[in-house]
Formats: structure tokens, sequence, C-alpha cells
């Protein structure tokens, strides 16, 4: 593989931006994939795929993507949310609950509140 710059790898991560948000995951992971070998250190990066990943119904792929996020970024409330949402639809129930509470104990966002089922008596 030729060398890449900065700037090429910045121009695929815009453009992986833009395929996720035009429901072209598959594509997103592709251009990302090249930005992750170069940069496997790029939460931003791993968060991106990670998502794209869901989206294409690859959900173990997501859940690994996710948890690496998560080792970096233990505090990051998206990434136990979605990761919750990922184990939710792999029917881990268990699993999804813990992550949900997490992200609605780190960032009280409704949606994450709601999710997480305080009020459930679980």
């Amino acid at each position: 593989m030729p060398e890449r710059s900065p700037e090429t790898n910045l121009i695929d991560y815009r453009a992986a931006e833009r395929l996720l948000a035009a429901r072209d995951p598959r594509g997103a992971v592709k251009l990302l994939d090249s930005v992750i070998a170069v940069h496997p250190e790029n939460t931003a990066a791993r968060l991106l795929r990670a998502r794209a990943f869901f989206a294409a119904a690859q959900l173990r792929p997501a859940e690994l993507e996710f948890q690496i996020v998560l080792e970096r970024e233990p505090d990051n409330a998206f990434a136990h949310f979605a990761l919750a949402r990922t184990l939710q639809r792999a029917s881990r129930n268990d699993e999804a609950r813990r992550h949900f509470r997490l992200a609605a104990a780190l960032d009280p966002k409704p949606e994450y509140v709601a999710a997480a089922g305080f009020d459930d008596g679980a």
C-alpha cells in the first residue's frame, strides 16, 4: 500500500461520515479500514467504524470496536450506549443493561436514562 498522507486519512474519515449518513455503512467501513490501518490509536475512527458495523448489522465487529473505544475512554457515555444497543440487538440483554446504566450514569440524557430502565426494578 502506498504511503498515505494525513490529508488522505482525513478525507477518507470525512467521506466515511458522509457514507454512513447516506446509509452506506459498508462503504464507510472500507474507507475506515485504511485509516485505522495507519492510525490504530484513532478512537474517533474506531467509533465511527463501530457505528458503521452496527448499521450494517455486523454485530460482533461492532461490539469489538466499541470495546476498544471503551478501553481507551471508559467514560464515553455514547460508546456505552451504542455497545448496549449492539448487545441488545444480539439478544444479550443482561450485558446490555449494564452498559445502558453506565451510559446513563455518565451522561443523564433522557434517551440514556430511559434505556437504562432504572424504574423497571431489574
